[in-house]
């Protein structure tokens, strides 16, 4: 007599939407599904599901068991899982509350896709009950921007190149040729200090097109426009280097190495590009930043009139509230000159009798 067959099973990995699901098994689901997100923000994101799981542990809730199942997880679980950030790391870390709350919120729209939330939870109720938690939050602050942020750029225009033939000699040279390359572009592109430090001499082809498609944050890519004063420096420290290395900033310093293929190790970190702004800023007395060039940037669009979605694409924004949130009293200074310009008195409107 034939052997029963064994009772079908389902495809490992795969588990159909709406049947209960183990949280463990939830979760490594989730982070298969940020495999097209940028690895900073799957990183963000999963660090923020950790610390979800520690405040449930702390609560009595056993993430790791398997027979949790996401339907039994409490429907004010976020809510509280607040509370809990708040009382962890203070009211005035809204920077970490904000990281940590954005991975757990993308969890859960990811078991809403798949009808795995608890019983009542959606993700409009989810917002809903954290604003009435977390109350109001504050906005961006108007960025504070050192009125001598120009003389920063150009006091490292002024310096004299070092002279003489030696190694160490050459390498200040080139060290000042590069330095007066990267302010020039922060200034001009509003770039982010990692987008510079990413980026090749091909972007620009070494200097002889005046603008750049790059990826940026969040992966999203951007143009980014350059002037002469900016390419000319660039070209000059190219030339001044002699090399075929890829990256456009390079280490120049004697503990760089033997190079890499095409000296892709020889590129500066964004922690060069803070302290070379840095290094520059304190010698002319300019409390400055590598990010204190793009809001210098905004600033002088909007002032000569840009608008701001314009500047959002200069900028790199993914969203036009970023903008808004950020530079909205340029706006507000927009409508009222809109309004003062176009405004009608009732006496203008109404025809005089003679």
């Amino acid at each position: 007599m034939a052997s029963a067959a064994p009772p079908a099973t389902r495809p490992a990995g795969r588990i159909e939407d709406g049947r209960r699901i183990p949280v463990g098994v939830a979760r490594r689901g989730f982070e298969e599904s940020l495999a097209g997100k940028s690895p900073r923000t799957a990183q963000g994101y999963g660090t923020g599901v950790d610390r979800f799981f520690d405040f449930l542990r702390e609560s009595g809730v056993d993430p790791d068991l398997p027979s949790l199942c996401t339907e039994d997880l409490p429907p004010d679980a976020v809510e509280r899982f607040y509370v809990w950030l708040v009382r962890r790391f203070g009211r005035a870390a809204r920077t970490t509350h904000t990281t940590y709350l954005a991975g757990v919120r993308s969890f859960y729209r990811y078991l809403e896709r798949h009808d795995w939330t608890p019983a009542g939870v959606t993700m409009e109720r989810l917002k809903g009950n954290l604003r009435e938690v977390m109350g109001r939050t504050p906005g961006y602050k108007t960025p504070r921007i050192d009125s001598g942020l120009p003389q920063v750029v150009l006091y490292v225009d002024s310096l004299p190149l070092p002279g003489g033939g030696d190694p160490a000699a050459k390498r200040k040279r080139l060290e000042l040729l590069r330095d007066r390359a990267l302010i020039r572009t922060l200034y001009c592109t509003a770039m982010r200090r990692a987008e510079v430090a990413s980026l090749n001499r091909t972007d620009i082809q070494d200097g002889r097109t005046d603008q750049a498609l790059i990826t940026g944050k969040g992966e999203k890519e951007r143009v980014v426009f350059f002037d002469e004063d900016t390419l000319g420096p660039i070209r000059a420290y190219l030339a001044a280097r002699d090399d075929r290395f890829l990256p456009l900033f390079i280490r120049h310093d004697k503990g760089r190495g033997r190079p890499a293929p095409l000296g892709t190790n020889y590129r500066i970190t964004t922690k060069t590009v803070w302290q070379i702004v840095k290094q520059y800023a304190a010698a002319v007395g300019v409390n400055a930043s590598p990010h204190a060039f793009r809001h210098d940037k905004a600033s002088v669009l909007l002032n000569q009139g840009a608008h701001l979605s314009e500047v959002q694409d200069i900028l790199g924004h993914a969203s036009p509230e970023t903008t808004k949130k950020i530079y909205a009293h340029y706006e507000t200074a927009h409508l009222r000159e809109a309004f003062d310009r176009y405004s009608v008195p009732p006496e203008a409107r109404v025809p005089t009798t003679r």
